[in-house]
């Protein structure tokens, strides 16, 4: 690890306590936390043992013990949040979705590039170990030409109009807060599509029940991909090539296992990607690593392609009707 950043949260949520429970037992410095009342700020800080906790987002990012910044909040203040942070200075690590949509996603990532700041976006999947040897048995050539990638993402989560999940004022909907996870990972493995392709099945609030995707790649290749938000299903992923293929058991996302097989069905490889912690702390040592070598962009996630899923997500979107509110 580089010599630790002073890490400020901002947002007080699930993910955030997430995200600070595994950077502190990784070893990393968070200095400060803000949210939009003193009260949730102070219990925060007051679990994860925290210094200094903010009364407003303002003063957190204003904050001179902090360099960077994750942002915790719901979708659609992503771009704002982001935007008020790289104007003060901070380098920023931002969950994801990076942004509701491009449109935002690009904005962020010029201003950021202006500034000479870093901005990545914690898809933390890219990050972590079963990903970085899943893809050096693909560049090995191992399973020969990649033809297909499978992925589901589906939850059981509350049905509570008002639940996040389901409230379109929120970005609520399983395409954004789950469905990114397969698109994610398809982009990963095949780069960008060429030709997108989508139907849903709506909540009674208008966001995303079910959401399936089929992406198609110059080169003949093709992604199918699904997700929901009232359905538990395997969230396993495969990929597969004309010399065998590679079955990531559930969740795939998360730290798991996978096992590689010829065209003839027989094991040649497996996997153990097992992790202390959640492994949400491999995003952050990405950003701080950057921020030390003075990059603006990595190989496993730049800028750029954040900006692609998110035109990606976009396109989908366009094809199943689902606008949020202010769009």
């Amino acid at each position: 690890m580089t010599e630790s950043l002073r890490w400020g949260i901002l947002g007080t949520g699930w993910i955030a306590e997430l995200f600070v429970s595994d950077i502190l037992a990784s070893g990393f410095t968070v200095a400060a936390v803000g949210s939009r009342t003193q009260h949730s700020a102070d219990a925060f800080a007051e679990r994860f043992g925290i210094p200094t906790a903010h009364a407003s987002y303002e003063a957190l990012v204003a904050d001179p013990g902090v360099d960077i910044i994750y942002v915790a909040t719901p979708h659609p203040m992503h771009f704002a949040n982001t935007e008020l942070a790289v104007n003060a200075g901070k380098h920023v690590l931002v969950e994801k979705p990076f942004t509701l949509n491009a449109g935002e996603a690009e904005k962020l990532v010029d201003l950021a590039a202006e500034k000479n700041i870093v901005v990545l976006e914690a898809m933390w999947t890219r990050w972590l170990p079963h990903m970085v040897r899943l893809r050096e048995i693909i560049a090995a050539g191992t399973i020969g030409e990649v033809r297909t990638v499978l992925a589901d993402h589906n939850q059981k989560l509350p049905s509570d109009p008002k639940h996040r999940i389901n409230n379109p004022e929120l970005g609520g909907g399983a395409l954004l807060d789950l469905g990114i996870y397969p698109v994610s990972f398809a982009w990963d493995i095949l780069g960008e599509p060429t030709t997108v392709a989508a139907i849903s099945s709506p909540t009674a609030t208008g966001v995303d029940r079910q959401t399936a995707i089929l992406l198609g790649y110059e080169g003949g290749q093709q992604a199918v991909l699904h997700t929901a938000l009232d359905t538990l299903g395997p969230n396993a992923a495969s990929v597969i090539g004309t010399e065998g293929w590679i079955a990531l058991d559930g969740v795939f996302y998360a730290p798991t296992t996978f096992t590689v097989y010829d065209s003839e069905g027989t094991v040649v490889d497996s996997f153990d990607g097992s992790v202390s912690e959640r492994g949400m702390q491999f995003q952050a040592w990405e950003a701080e690593r950057l921020v030390a070598a003075g990059a603006s962009a990595g190989d496993v996630l730049p800028p750029s392609e954040t900006v692609g899923i998110m035109r990606t997500l976009d396109e989908v979107r366009r094809q199943i009707g689902l606008v949020y509110p202010g769009e």
